[in-house]
């Protein structure tokens, strides 16, 4: 007789779902069902479960609080791992005496179709099998399932039952049935006759998050918090949440019931062999032994320290360690104290307190002036580096500096070598507190710290009046327009500091080499090292004479008296280099012309200006402009300071000069004079009087024969 026996399966049931938008449930979602926990992302209802996917909704039967997965599933149990545990119920068919089919249940789980999957086994027996036997197919048969499922049948096969009546008495049913592996025993002498006694047995579902990997999915993914990882799915696709070690809680979460640091301490998940010794940190634990002991992480317990000689060794070498330690700190100590004299000493020695004196007996220091440390200046010029080096003088030499901010500054580096040279730096520092004008170079601040003290300027990116006339940038081409403007601004800024500034100034030092030049060709004037300040009850100094050899004025330089003209004889040297583009000095040149007021006065005496007159200056139509702009070079090289114009007088007529629409109108104020001589004493003169004297200008020149020497 053939008899069919049980039929036993486990399977693997997969959620798949396109990842959405993270979702978390809200503060009054169920978290309950009779004694079953509702974990997320399963909910009872919208919004409290994932993305509001149907797949992830349970439902509470409130009559019996039985908590249901889809229609009729039990759910047993919820695993933040991706298991889900739920009762499934049998289907069996029996048989009457007769052979006939006395009932037949048969169970269907559907969820979408995707596949067609079939499996099986056969059992069968004649006589009733050994009480305590295995499920091997002697009236009991399993197999596996390890595909995803989106339905399963079972279906009963009744041929040949009716010939086997004599197995009806312990075998008058079939059984096909879902169970976890490991939860069914076969007993053959009560389950193949009373196995539907049984309702249910305990199946085990796997569930996971859409259908793409950890990687795919990248930070889109669901898992909570930063204790917290994701895990691809064992069994099909997607993926799932769990803590890290030493983290409980709900890792699907992001409040705070997610991952959450375990308290190995007080929750004796710890291994230390003293719980006293145990000391909890997150994400794990420490045992930690009092002085005197060390850990054996053998056994997790504290031992006595064994003083030995390599522990003797070790605190040797620690205690000389930490010897030198102090006395370095203390060698640091004292540098950083050596230093600090140091820096206080050159503070002093520099003038610092001479410059503060000053400043305050001036009733308005310039509160814009900082004072830079000597390691900010030193970090700015690169270690003074000889190619940050703008130029050089007989003031000191210039650096280009970059600022902590990346702004360009200019770092002038004075040239110290007796206290008159300090005075000067200081000097300058008290003329440029006092100066505020678009074209004279603004003053930053200063360091006092150095051996040798620092002048910090705006940068100027476009090189010296000199450099435009003689240097590196002759090439580019100083138009008329240019030098006309230029000469104005220079005069009107020497203007300024004779009569506009708090404390008249003379600079004492005007030459091209002075004259800077920014990106748009303005001038603007520098280097006010050898500069004076006349007090209001004084109209000259007397003072060591000071200047550059071709500006210097012959008056002071015979007399050692200072006076504003000296600036004035200084600035007609200038004009005549803006119109000619010779130097003020050029042993080239025959030895009655080397200075170059005499070269120009020579060639006005003979009537040949435009042989000294730059060709890039003459052009059509401006002839009468250049002859006026020589004439005031002429005014102002007088040798007597007396015939020579004021500044405010010279920058008016330019300005004129360069705005007036008759061009020929200083031809009407010298009737008869085209290339001739001045009057001497006419309206530029500073005493006013506009008669004529007879005085010819240009053999009442400076007359400087330099044989040798620059």
């Amino acid at each position: 007789m053939k008899v069919h026996g049980v039929f036993l399966v486990a399977v693997f049931f997969y959620l798949m779902y396109t990842l959405p938008v993270n979702g978390q449930p809200r503060k009054d979602c169920q978290t309950s069902c009779g004694r079953v926990t509702i974990e997320y992302p399963f909910g009872t209802s919208q919004g409290c479960y994932y993305a509001d996917d149907p797949s992830f909704k349970l439902t509470c039967n409130e009559t019996d609080q039985k908590l249901l997965f889809g229609t009729n599933f039990e759910v047993i149990n919820i695993s933040h791992s991706g298991e889900l545990r739920v009762w499934n119920g049998v289907s069996y068919a029996c048989y009457n005496s007769k052979g006939d089919l006395s009932d037949d249940i048969s169970y269907i789980l559907s969820t979408t179709g995707t596949r067609n999957y079939s499996t099986g086994c056969l059992s069968a027996c004649d006589s009733l099998p050994p009480a305590n036997g295995e499920c091997n197919g002697e009236g009991c048969c399993s197999t596996d399932v390890y595909v995803p499922l989106d339905s399963i049948e079972f279906e009963t096969n009744p041929h040949g039952y009716r010939e086997l009546t004599s197995v009806l008495d312990f075998n008058p049913c079939i059984y096909a049935f879902l169970a976890e592996n490991g939860t069914f025993h076969f007993n053959a002498s009560e389950d193949l006759k009373n196995l539907r006694n049984v309702k249910e047995f305990r199946v085990l579902l796997d569930w996971s998050i859409g259908n793409q990997t950890c990687d795919q999915v990248g930070n889109r993914s669901i898992c909570g918090t930063n204790n917290s990882t994701c895990f691809n799915s064992t069994r099909g696709t997607g993926y799932n949440c769990k803590c890290l070690e030493g983290f409980e809680g709900n890792p699907y979460l992001s409040n705070e019931h997610s991952c959450q640091d375990i308290d190995e301490c007080t929750t004796h998940k710890h291994n230390c062999s003293d719980p006293s010794t145990c000391r909890n940190k997150d994400g794990g634990f420490y045992c930690q032994c009092q002085s005197g002991y060390r850990l054996d992480a053998t056994t997790m317990s504290c031992k006595r320290k064994d003083f030995e000689w390599a522990t003797i060794l070790l605190g040797t070498t620690i205690g000389f360690l930490s010897l030198l330690l102090l006395i370095s700190c203390v060698q640091h100590k004292m540098k950083h104290r050596k230093a600090a004299e140091l820096r206080q000493k050159f503070f002093e020695q520099n003038g610092g307190g001479m410059l503060i004196q000053r400043l305050s007996g001036l009733g308005t220091p310039n509160s814009n002036v900082k004072i830079f440390t000597e390691e900010g200046m030193k970090t700015s010029t690169n270690g003074y580096d000889k190619g940050r080096i703008l130029g050089q003088g007989g003031q000191g030499t210039v650096y280009k500096g970059i600022l902590p901010d990346n702004s360009i500054v200019a770092i002038k580096k004075a040239r110290l070598g007796d206290n008159s040279q300090a005075e000067q730096f200081i000097n300058e520092v008290l003329v440029l507190s006092q100066i505020n004008h678009r074209n004279v170079v603004k003053l930053l601040g200063c360091c006092l710290e150095t051996e040798v003290p620092l002048l910090v300027y705006e940068f100027i990116n476009s090189g010296t009046l000199f450099d435009h006339l003689h240097g590196s940038f002759s090439s580019l081409s100083l138009t008329w327009e240019h030098r006309l403007r230029i000469a104005v601004e220079i005069a009107g800024t020497l203007a300024y500091l004779h009569s506009s500034a708090s404390i008249p100034i003379i600079h004492r030092d005007v030459k091209t080499a002075n004259i800077l030049l920014d990106e748009n060709l303005t001038a603007k004037v520098a280097d006010f090292g050898a500069s004076r300040l006349i007090p209001m009850d004084k109209e000259q100094l007397t003072t060591m004479v000071q200047g550059t050899l071709g500006y210097l004025d012959p008056e002071y330089y015979n007399t050692g008296l200072l006076n504003e003209k000296s600036d004035v004889y200084s600035f007609g040297v200038v004009l005549m280099e803006l119109l000619s583009g010779q130097k003020a000095l050029c042993f080239e040149r025959p030895l009655q012309s080397k200075h170059l007021v005499n070269y120009i006065s020579s060639a006005m005496k003979e009537n040949r200006l435009h042989e000294v007159i730059d060709e890039k200056v003459i052009k059509e139509n401006n002839w009468k402009e250049v002859e006026e702009a020589v004439r005031v070079a002429m005014e102002c090289t007088r040798v007597t300071g007396e015939e020579r114009p004021l500044m405010t007088e010279v920058a008016a007529k330019l300005e004129g000069l360069r705005v007036a629409k008759n061009k020929h109108q200083w031809s009407d104020q010298y009737p008869g004079e085209e290339t001739g001589n001045l009057v001497g004493v006419g309206v530029l003169s500073e005493q006013g009087d506009t008669s004529s004297t007879g005085y010819d200008s240009i053999r009442n020149v400076a007359s400087m024969h330099v044989t040798a020497g620059r």
